[in-house]
């Protein structure tokens, strides 16, 4: 399976003729994040001729604002879901083989102030490790004050009694998209980002048969038909749902998840602290990320949604106070790095509860009367596995001929077993030397971006002829991960960045001042203002 992958393979216009000489497609995947991907790799790798859309760019939505965690969920344990938490931990277990340059074993703690706490977390998390059984990261155990100090050093000491400790696996979330759809692409698939559906087509018997889909770049408009079609736009599921069926029920309620960036002084050690129990019943994270610290999640039911979610202050005040009563130096407003709100699309509650953290995290997929099949709900660590019930399904009602899933045990693009992280770029695996080559050909690629941060120019040549990138903002959020790191570093990063691309991809002066002055606008979202914005009046 595959073809011979060069240069030109991940170039737009080799994808785009792709387009054309293929008159029709067996499975056309609708949205390019971690779950459009996981469908997109896993109908490729069954011998399916395979399209992927996506309207604005690779895990642009809700798969590159997680919390950067490839885990079992310990909270969904704790809410008896057994099932998906089994599920979700033999995934991780496939993860870690398959994309060992992106993928960690973390060890977190559990920091216990009460009596009770280090029995009942230790009992807990022995039934994780035992759920997990061959792909298990490690034992837990039980460790007494010194040793939970020793270990976390910010932590606050007074009424510690000790903590637990536990393995986890932690990611590179958009990198991971990235080489996803590298891999799809050295399959045999055509991937397109920038490219958005706009409408559905159907056959004379009123069956969904294609999709009517526009380059945003050139606005060129093609009518692309297939066998099959998947909805995997996660958030906006509903917006394609209409275009088959006007009117119809919403099957999404999104829920809001905040993450707040801090430098590593605040989690000065390699270890993660998961705090079970917050005031909203959640459990918040201190996760070490990149040289930083993720600090996050909120869970808050939104009406309303768009691309660039914006983290609400109460969100912002409940992180900062749940830290807080944590650290022994608490963050403030002014130490966030960068702030990011992502969507969870949950599934809409039936019955009018308004309890998001109680809705399953499991996914679930529909068949409309019409044949479009949706996928929704799940996670980011069982992205493999919706993929694989997502093309059974089709093969299920008739509308793809029976095929093997063969991506179980499919090395992801870039793979390297790796244990030394000390040079940043390791999030490249086997493309490092190649990265590498390109800095010796031409020295000044060598150059950092910015004096302050890490990142080179060469990363961004690397990102336009390899890594699928068109913008600014693709690069800087989403390629190398600039914008969640340090959203300041990444604005003055933006003109740079801009030039590179402009150069790589043939473009003029003024497309370089449209794309700095759009990824500006786009980066604000990031930037914690050092006092609360006022609250708009509620009419």
């Amino acid at each position: 399976m595959g073809k011979q992958v060069t240069e030109r393979s991940f170039q737009r216009e080799t994808l785009i003729q792709q387009l054309t000489s293929q008159p029709t497609w067996d499975l056309i995947v609708i949205g390019g994040g971690a779950t459009g991907l996981g469908v997109a790799l896993d109908g490729i790798s069954r011998g399916y001729k395979t399209l992927l859309l996506e309207q604005v760019d690779y895990a642009k939505g809700t798969s590159s604002r997680s919390t950067k965690l490839v885990h079992g969920g310990v909270r969904y344990l704790a809410q008896g879901d057994i099932g998906l938490v089994r599920e979700a931990l033999y995934e991780r277990g496939l993860l870690l083989k398959n994309a060992p340059h992106l993928v960690k074993n973390q060890d977190f703690i559990i920091p216990n102030y009460e009596w009770w706490g280090g029995a009942f977390y230790t009992i807990g998390l022995t039934m994780y490790d035992l759920l997990a059984g061959k792909l298990s990261l490690g034992a837990s155990k039980h460790l007494n004050k010194k040793e939970t100090i020793l270990r976390l050093s910010n932590i606050k000491t007074n009424g510690l009694r000790g903590g637990v400790l536990y393995h986890d696996g932690q990611f590179d979330d958009a990198r991971l998209a990235v080489n996803l759809a590298q891999t799809a692409i050295e399959q045999g698939g055509t991937l397109l980002n920038h490219f958005e559906v706009r409408n559905l087509l159907k056959d004379a018997q009123g069956k969904v048969a294609g999709v009517v889909a526009a380059d945003q770049e050139t606005e060129r408009v093609y009518e692309l038909t297939a066998k099959a079609v998947v909805n995997a736009t996660g958030i906006f599921v509903d917006e394609i749902l209409q275009m088959d069926q006007p009117g119809a029920k919403k099957l999404v309620r999104p829920s809001q998840g905040v993450h707040i960036v801090l430098d590593k002084s605040f989690l000065p050690g390699n270890d993660a602290i998961m705090i079970p129990k917050t005031d909203d019943g959640r459990v918040l994270f201190a996760v070490p990320w990149h040289e930083r610290v993720v600090l996050g999640t909120t869970d808050t039911p939104l009406s309303e949604y768009s691309q660039e979610p914006q983290a609400l202050e109460e969100e912002i005040d409940f992180i900062l106070r749940t830290a807080a009563r944590y650290l022994a130096r608490p963050p403030k407003r002014s130490d966030a790095l960068s702030v990011f709100a992502g969507l969870r699309p949950l599934a809409a509650p039936q019955d009018g509860s308004e309890k998001t953290k109680e809705i399953s995290r499991s996914h679930k997929i529909l068949v409309s009367d019409a044949g479009l099949i949706t996928i929704t709900g799940g996670k980011w660590t069982t992205y493999r596995r919706m993929g694989q019930d997502t093309v059974d399904k089709a093969i299920a009602i008739g509308k793809l001929p029976k095929a093997q899933s063969q991506t179980a045990h499919l090395p992801i693009h870039g793979a390297l077993a790796t244990t030394d992280r000390s040079n940043h770029l390791y999030v490249y695996g086997s493309d490092q030397p190649a990265l590498q080559q390109l800095v010796a050909a031409e020295p000044s690629l060598g150059e950092k971006l910015d004096p302050t941060l890490e990142f080179l120019k060469a990363e961004v040549v690397w990102a336009a002829r390899y890594e699928l990138a068109r913008t600014v903002e693709d690069v800087l959020a989403r390629r190398v991960r600039v914008l969640f790191l340090d959203a300041q570093a990444a604005i003055r990063m933006a003109p740079e960045v801009a030039a590179l691309l402009a150069r790589e991809l043939g473009h003029d002066a003024r497309w370089e001042q449209e794309q700095v002055a759009a990824f500006g606008k786009v980066a604000q979202h990031y930037v914690l203002q050092s006092q609360p914005r006022p609250v708009a009046e509620e009419s």
